[in-house]
Parts: structure tokens; sequence; C-alpha cells
């Protein structure tokens, strides 16, 4: 039985669909002072899937989650997994000043403190996260997914030339794993202290052994299409960046892949302005850029 939170509803939608089960009614509300309320309609089956993403409004998402998980234990459930593709709070996986709260750590002890029995999220930012639960969890990657979207939609023949880019050496596992699956090329960026004052950001030749961070290789990207890939975009000061590079390294197009989109205080628009063909996200989070579903991949992972 899958069961999904308003805020995954589509998606869950699609996993039900794909996997031939049932998707179970939830009746969702608020009442007027701005507390939750959900219902599950029907009986319970004894092994449940909740889908819930929970990216903005996180508090109201993650309470809706928790009242899920306990509610459907409590209904007779046996086993939960949650499937949750964006985990909110989860960048702050540590204690970077004195008295700050380690956000991740507290939200991972209510998800399994509610009753959840297995966690399954997608390319969570850092992977250390999942160790805060003492239940089975499971960080799969979406590259897979973006990867085949970008071939069935925008490669169609050799002189497409295509070269997958991360904005930085930590998504080059990223670049690397999509550039295996399309066949194609991959580098990453990196920003080169010149002097006190002066940073240069420069295409790394990664055909050097691990990498030569001091050369440009310039005709990696000249006259090719680029598809920069990250993680999370949220105000997309990287990703800007990281296009303006490209553009004055020659590239032929630019456009911009990320799993979980974010994109506050206008990073869409400031994407778009820096010269982007497209913004490609996954429908971790609920966005005008969810170009490619996650439900094939939610269903591949049930299915094992």
């Amino acid at each position: 039985m899958i069961i999904s939170g308003s805020a995954s509803q589509d998606l869950a939608a699609h996993v039900a669909k794909e996997l031939g089960e049932e998707l179970c009614y939830v009746e969702f509300k608020k009442f007027p002072d701005g507390e939750r309320y959900l219902r599950v309609d029907g009986r319970v089956d004894e092994e449940v899937t909740i889908i819930q993403s929970t990216g903005y409004p996180q508090d109201e998402n993650l309470m809706e989650l928790l009242f899920l998980i306990s509610n459907v234990k409590d209904l007779g459930a046996k086993y939960v997994r949650v499937v949750t593709p964006y985990l909110g709070y989860a960048r702050q996986e540590k204690r970077f000043n004195d008295g700050e709260a380690i956000s991740a750590r507290i939200v991972t002890n209510l998800i399994e403190a509610a009753g959840a029995d297995e966690f399954i999220t997608f390319n969570i930012h850092e992977e250390c996260v999942l160790d805060f639960f003492s239940i089975k969890t499971r960080n799969v990657s979406a590259m897979p997914a973006i990867a085949s979207y970008i071939q069935k939609k925008y490669i169609k023949k050799e002189k497409d030339n295509p070269i997958i880019i991360a904005p930085d050496k930590g998504a080059y596992g990223f670049a690397r794993e999509m550039a295996e699956i399309i066949g194609c090329d991959c580098t990453y960026l990196s920003k080169v202290r010149l002097g006190p004052d002066k940073v240069e950001t420069r295409i790394v030749d990664v055909r050097c052994e691990g990498g030569d961070e001091s050369t440009v290789n310039v005709d990696s990207v000249k006259g090719k299409n680029a598809f920069i890939i990250d993680d999370i975009i949220a105000t997309g000061g990287t990703i800007v960046n990281a296009i303006n590079i490209l553009k004055q390294y020659g590239a032929k197009t630019v456009d911009v892949c990320c799993v979980h989109p974010i994109l506050t205080n206008g990073g869409t628009v400031r994407i778009y302005s820096a010269g982007a063909d497209k913004i490609i996200a996954t429908n971790s989070l609920s966005s005008d850029t969810s170009r490619v579903s996650l439900a094939q991949s939610i269903a591949d992972v049930l299915r094992e």
C-alpha cells in the first residue's frame, strides 16, 4: 500500500501505478490556527510505504509526515517504509558554531521515534546524516533518471556533442555517473587563488591523473552542449558562476540540472538571466523546473 503526504501526491500516484499497488486516500486540512489535520480513509495494510518530501513549508510537511507514520502504525501497519525524496533540515549535520541545533539529527530522531522502520531518500547532501538513524536506510541516486531524460530529450545525434560539468569538485561524482550512462565526457570547475584578492574559476583538465586544477582545458567545452549537474540548487549563485565560465570558454549551449530544485530568492530568474537554456530538475520537490520523474526510480527500489 502506498500512502502519500500532501507534498508528494503526484509522485506517489505514479509510483503506485508503476507497481500496480493501491494508493490510499488521505484527507488533509489545516485548522484556522494553522494546525494540521489528517485522516486515513479505509483500511491500512500491514506493510505501508509513505511518500512525502519535506521541503517548503518544511515544518508543515515534516509534521504531516510524523502524523502519517504514527497514525498508520496505530491503524495496524506492522512495517512502515518512508520515502522522503528531499529531506528538509538535512544540511545541518553538525554544530558549525557553538550552541547550534544539529537539525539533521533531531529530524531523523523524530522520524524514527514516530515509528518508521525503513527510510529512503535521494542524493542527501551529506550521507553521514543517515548514520543518525538506527533503522535501515538507503540513499538513492537520481543521476540515472536525469541522464535518461537528457538522452531521450536532447541527445539525438553524435553531433549534439554533450559534456557534463560539475560546478565544483564536490559534485564531480554526479558528473561522472551521468557521463558514464550517457557515454560522454565530463569535468568540473575549480576556484584557484591567484593572489590575496584574486580568485579564478577554471575548467579542470581531468585527463591528468587526479585532475590538474592549475590547467584550463578550454577545448573540453568549446562548441559543446554543456549540462551542469548538482544535487541542490538554492539561490543559484554557484550555478550562475559556472554558466558564465562555460559561456566564456565557448560552450554552444548550457543547461542546468539538479535533483532538488529549492530555487529560492529569485534563483530561477538568476540562472536564466545568466544564459541557461533550460533548468532540468526532478520532482523530489514541486517546481516549474521539475521535468524528471523519480517514480520509476522509487518503484525499482521498492521492488528489490
